[in-house]
């Protein structure tokens, strides 16, 4: 039991930095600001199910896939960094009746515009982005062959892991609703544009990592 205890111990120091739940909550606050509690309580339990899945499939089937569409980790960094960048100009530079600012007195086109944000942007690229994903599917390359844990602790671990890490997200993204009644209405729309700015920034960023990885793999 220890040995499990270690091995997921070890996990999460690796892998919260990267999903790095507090970015996820200020993006949250910015997106969900016009929503009733309800509707945020329901987008936080859909999104720490979707990082879960997401996280899930990325350690069974990710090598799979991406071999089989030829995706490359640098061109999940480039695509995760484009869909960041774009999601904080939106932010940045709010247009009116955007697919984001909900209608409290609209409650079926309020649900119908509220499902997509727990999985995009919230779950990914948020949360499970590309460079936890590409973490997980390198993870899996060593983790057959580890001899520092049993293979039973190598089974079970990343599934623990994983619940571990979507439970840590939507105890985080459930305070939320906290900070909204402290911050308010005008403190919430400074984060937002503040966010927004930051995503640009990190999605930029993400890009330019992409790119440096292609000019490297085609030097080499």
């Amino acid at each position: 039991m220890f040995e499990l205890i270690k091995a997921i111990g070890f996990g999460l120091m690796v892998l919260l930095p990267l999903v790095n739940p507090l970015t996820t909550v200020a993006l949250f606050l910015g997106l969900c600001k016009n929503m009733t509690l309800e509707e945020r309580n329901y987008q936080a339990r859909m999104a720490s199910i979707y990082v879960f899945i997401i996280m899930l499939v990325a350690f069974y089937a990710g090598t799979s896939v991406m071999n089989t569409f030829s995706i490359s980790i640098s061109g999940l960094r480039i695509a995760g960094g484009l869909i960041i960048s774009f999601i904080g100009f939106r932010m940045l530079f709010p247009i009116q009746n955007d697919e984001y600012s909900l209608s409290l007195n609209d409650n079926k086109s309020s649900n119908t515009k509220i499902s997509n944000i727990a999985f995009v942007p919230l779950a990914m690229p948020s949360t499970a982005g590309p460079g936890t994903i590409a973490m997980i599917i390198s993870w899996v390359s060593t983790v057959h062959d580890n001899v520092y844990f049993s293979p039973w602790v190598n089974t079970v671990a990343p599934i623990l892991l994983f619940i571990t890490i979507s439970f840590i997200v939507w105890i985080v993204l459930r305070s939320s609703s906290a900070i909204m009644h402290i911050v308010g209405s005008n403190g919430i729309e400074a984060v937002s544009r503040l966010i927004g700015f930051l995503l640009v920034c990190m999605g930029v960023q993400f890009i330019i990592n992409g790119i440096i990885e292609v000019i490297n793999n085609y030097r080499i």
